[in-house]
């Protein structure tokens, strides 16, 4: 028994010995190898190649699924980004208009908050229907807005206040081709008398808008004025409703009338009546009575003021009727005039302390 363990050890240590030996012998420099590693070496590459394909394909659609997947999670992650960056950049856009409109507003408030009490209202509605014809403001009653008052921009007048309700008001535009309401302008013409610049005022009627030429039609203008192009057009204030001083637009050209009588100028509005985001709504600072009489307004502050003055006389009138009525009964019964003087003088005092 322990002869064949011994054999088996020996068979062992023979065979650790050749495979040794031969490692040994082919690690070695050579210039051609032997035949049995040439033959195991063609062997194992056949046998690797049939392998290697199938195995290499396999390796490669799974990397390339890998890649397409993160491809797509990086597509999706820029798509979010790109679209992140379009709506802050629309935004971005808006404030900027926005501010640039408000901007235009202030500086427009700076050159008429000392004539005109300034109301500002936003565009809440305009029918594409009416797109021309009239816009829905966001101030009515409740704010002070009232019927016929003008509705401008920072760059000029667009309209005026056709109807009010409490929260709300309906504009008519300039545009409108409903719009029966003529709206009295001047022409601001520059003439050189005797080498000295003057500034000549022209009026005349604005009656109605050219859609085809977006061109505002002013007619009724006195024949022989020298009228050019690109110049100011402003509101005279003499209809009695739109108030004075606020720009129109420019004239681009005049033509004579149908009789040769007078002349018919074609103006550029100031305001853009595509882009109708903020509006002012400009209150005069007069009315006309019933009777037509011309009446300053006065600030809120003085009409309360002129309130109380009224009332006290009024007060102070009531007292000097009372009085006058209780002496007229004392005087006819005979008693004197002590009472009566008494009686006068109480009336004057409350007549000089309601004042």
């Amino acid at each position: 028994m322990s002869f064949f363990g011994n054999k088996r050890l020996i068979i062992v240590l023979v065979g650790l010995v050749l495979l040794i030996s031969i490692v040994g012998f082919t690690s070695r420099e050579r210039a051609r190898l032997t035949w049995p590693e040439m033959f195991f070496k063609d062997v194992f590459s056949v046998v690797q190649g049939i392998f290697y394909r199938p195995a290499q394909a396999v390796s490669t659609f799974f990397q390339e699924v890998g890649d397409a997947y993160n491809v797509y999670e990086e597509n999706r992650a820029l798509k979010a980004s790109l679209d992140q960056y379009a709506r802050m950049t629309a935004e971005l856009h808006a404030l900027q208009a926005e501010n640039e409109r408000l901007r235009k507003l202030l500086q427009a408030e700076e050159s008429l908050k000392n004539s005109y009490q300034l109301r500002y209202a936003e565009v809440v509605a305009r029918n594409p229907d009416t797109w021309n014809n009239v816009i829905t403001i966001d101030k009515g009653l409740k704010h002070g807005i009232k019927k016929d008052m003008a509705v401008m921009t920072a760059k000029g007048l667009i309209g005026r206040v056709q109807s009010v309700a409490n929260f709300s008001a309906t504009v008519e535009l300039l545009t409108s081709y409903e719009r029966r309401d003529n709206i009295s302008a001047t022409i601001q013409t520059v003439q050189t008398v005797n080498g000295t610049v003057t500034h000549h005022p022209v009026s005349g009627v604005i009656e109605e808008y050219d859609s085809q030429e977006r061109l505002l039609v002013m007619r009724k203008i006195p024949w022989g004025e020298k009228i050019e192009p690109k110049q100011q057009v402003i509101t005279s204030g003499f209809g009695g409703v739109i108030p004075p001083n606020l720009p129109v637009g420019y004239v681009v050209r005049v033509q004579p009338d149908d009789y040769g009588l007078t002349q018919t100028a074609y103006i550029q509005p100031s305001a853009d009546f595509s882009q109708l985001n903020e509006v002012m709504v400009v209150e005069r600072n007069f009315s006309f009575s019933p009777t037509g009489e011309l009446i300053p307004n006065q600030p809120q502050g003085q009409q309360t003021a002129l309130h109380q003055q009224q009332a006290s006389q009024q007060v102070g009138s009531a007292a000097r009727q009372q009085a006058a009525q209780q002496s007229q009964p004392s005087a006819a019964s005979g008693r004197g005039a002590a009472p009566s003087s008494g009686q006068g003088s109480a009336a004057a005092a409350d007549s000089g302390g309601g004042q």
